[in-house]
This record gives C-alpha cells, sequence and structure tokens, in this order.
C-alpha cells in the first residue's frame, strides 16, 4: 500500500472544523441568490480569486462575509450537509464541528434556527452515510466577555445537542483570560471546554487556556514549539492539539509546508492530530492535507496511522465507540 492509499482508505475523526468554514463559493452564491442577499464578489471565480490572506483577520473579513448569506435553517443544513458528504468522501467517520452563533445571532437569526438545522444535517449524516458527530459552540473572543456569557446561557436550554464550548476568532490582542468566568459557567454546566490558542497569539495563550479555561484540547497549538517548558508539559498531559496544516500556511504562521513543525511535535510525543478548519479558504479537506504533508515533510506509514489513531484518542467519544474506530483502523492497516 503507497502512502496516498493509505491516506485516501483510512477512516479518520476531524476535530477542528468550522461549519460557517466550510462554505464552498457555489453554495454560498446559491443560498445568497434564494435569499436576495448581495454579495461584493460578481462570480464564483472572483470570490476564489479573493482567497489570498496575509493573517487570520484577512480570512475572517470574508468569511463573515460569506456566513452573512445564512439566514434560514435550510441554509445552515444544506451547508451542513455539503460538509458530511465532502468529509465521507475522506473516509472522516466522526467529527467534532464548532459552530459560531454569534455570528448569526447579531444579525437577527435565532440561535434554535442555526441549530436545528445542523443538528438536523448531522443526524441525517449519521444515519445515511455513517458519520457519528459532536458539536462545539465557539465563542468569538473579538467581542466581550459579557457577549459570550449571554450565548452561554442561550445555549444551556440545548445542552443535550452541544457536547463542548470553545473560542475562535481573532487571538491577537484576545488572551483567554479575558473569558475566563464564561468557562467556569460552561464547565459548571457540563461543557467540555477547549480553545483556540498558540495560533497567531503567543505560547503563554496555551498556557492560559489549560490554567484558567481548564481547556481540555488545544485548537491549533503550533507555536507551543517557542517554549520548552510548554511542550513537556503537552507531552506528559497528552493534552491533544488539533493541528490545521493547510490553514497554517494560508495564514503565513509557516511560510511552506515544508516549515511546518508537526512532524517534530510528533517526534516530541505530543498528541497531535490533523484537520482541515476551513477547507475552501484554506485550500483542501482532510485529505489534502495529509497528501500536502506528506509531500512536503515525507511522512511514513507509522507517521499517518499514529496522527489518526491520535484524531479518536482526542476526540470526545465514549470509549465504547472509540476503541471501534480504533480497531477499524488497525483493521485497514492490517489488511
Amino acid at each position: 500500500m503507497t502512502i496516498a492509499e493509505l491516506i485516501d482508505g483510512i477512516p479518520k475523526a476531524e476535530l477542528h472544523l468550522h461549519i460557517e468554514g466550510t462554505l464552498e463559493p457555489e453554495l454560498m452564491f446559491e443560498i445568497a441568490a434564494r435569499n436576495n442577499v448581495t454579495l461584493r464578489f460578481g462570480s464564483v471565480e472572483e470570490l476564489r480569486a479573493a482567497y489570498e490572506f496575509d493573517d487570520l483577520q484577512s480570512f475572517l473579513d470574508i468569511y463573515y462575509e460569506g456566513a452573512s448569506c445564512l439566514l434560514q435553517e435550510r441554509d445552515f443544513y444544506d451547508l451542513t450537509m455539503a460538509y458530511l458528504r465532502r468529509a465521507a468522501a475522506d473516509n472522516v467517520v466522526h467529527t467534532e464541528i464548532f459552530f459560531d452563533p454569534q455570528t448569526h445571532t447579531d444579525r437577527g437569526v435565532p440561535f434554535e434556527t442555526v441549530l436545528d438545522g445542523i443538528c438536523r444535517a448531522l443526524e441525517d449524516g449519521e444515519k445515511n452515510l455513517g458519520i457519528t458527530s459532536g458539536l462545539i459552540l465557539c465563542f468569538l473572543r473579538h467581542l466581550s466577555a459579557d457577549a459570550a456569557m449571554a450565548t452561554l446561557k442561550q445555549a444551556i436550554p440545548h445542552r443535550d445537542r452541544i457536547v463542548g464550548v470553545g473560542l475562535d476568532s481573532s487571538e491577537a490582542g484576545n488572551p483567554p483570560s479575558k473569558f475566563q468566568a464564561v468557562f467556569d459557567r460552561a464547565r459548571e454546566e457540563g461543557f467540555i471546554p477547549v480553545a483556540h490558542a498558540g495560533e497567531e497569539g503567543p505560547p503563554a495563550y496555551i498556557d492560559e487556556a489549560l490554567d484558567l479555561l481548564g481547556a481540555v484540547r488545544i485548537d491549533h497549538g503550533v507555536r507551543c514549539d517557542e517554549d520548552p517548558d510548554l511542550v513537556e508539559r503537552l507531552r506528559r498531559e497528552q493534552v491533544p492539539l488539533t493541528v490545521c496544516p493547510l490553514s497554517n500556511v494560508k495564514l503565513r504562521v509557516f511560510d511552506t509546508m515544508a516549515d511546518h513543525n508537526i512532524q517534530s511535535l510528533l517526534a516530541a510525543g505530543l498528541c497531535v492530530t490533523v484537520n482541515s478548519d476551513d477547507p475552501p479558504y484554506f485550500g483542501g479537506y482532510m485529505n489534502d492535507n495529509f497528501h500536502a504533508m506528506a509531500t512536503a515533510l515525507l511522512l511514513t506509514e507509522a507517521d499517518v496511522v499514529r496522527l489518526v489513531r491520535n484524531s479518536f484518542l482526542a476526540s470526545f467519544l465514549d470509549e465504547e465507540p472509540m476503541e471501534a474506530y480504533l480497531r477499524q483502523v488497525d483493521e485497514f492497516v492490517a489488511s
């Protein structure tokens, strides 16, 4: 079996995926047309040509504009189902997706409209595609802690459909400590805490996310290698990092894929996983990320298998389904 065949065929879990960031240009224009929303781009080609980013903020500007066409429950259903079909093509069998309710409620879209559309698609995805899933609500860190708390209170009645809470959007100047009280309340309510840290922000943000927010998983986290003590802590505590290689290159965290540190983090004993983040914007879904890494970093079969096993070990699956997925991985490799 070649590395390419291994990557394409092996069952995987995806743990760092922003559902609003899966909006392909074609679907964006389709939804905008049926909702009478005018986009500033005249065509799919013009929109795709704008996917050249200097930093995280330049991406977010287009990301939020694209999300502005999402108004009805059907829109969120179609968005989520489109991702699930694409994920199934990459043999993603479990996914834990982020959604940003504030992006929509601030535009007057009801919280329940967003949640119902996404959850209905996740249910159909499990029934029709065999993909299990979890849903993680992310607070927008460029907004206030009070706004995050208000969003958390909206989510509490829906605790049965939301497994965890996270923190995303503009990292620079918005440390995890800003949201400590919100995460304290979220943990009290039974939500599992995760947080974006150490992508645009410094390694100290990773420490804050762990110590102040109680995060059990760090999204990105690639700047941890600037602090050897932090790397040792992440290794010792086996804190998972949900790394997004193509995203990191597209947003200039690394100049090229050959410069990416994911292989060195793996070699250091960290629980590193591979994910696609916002795939239409950053040039690829799960298998695209693996193939780009395999080419630039000369991944071995053992590297790929370990990264995939980590994705299930780092998930919020219960022990029995997690073990079942790990057996699928082992059986595929053995075959």
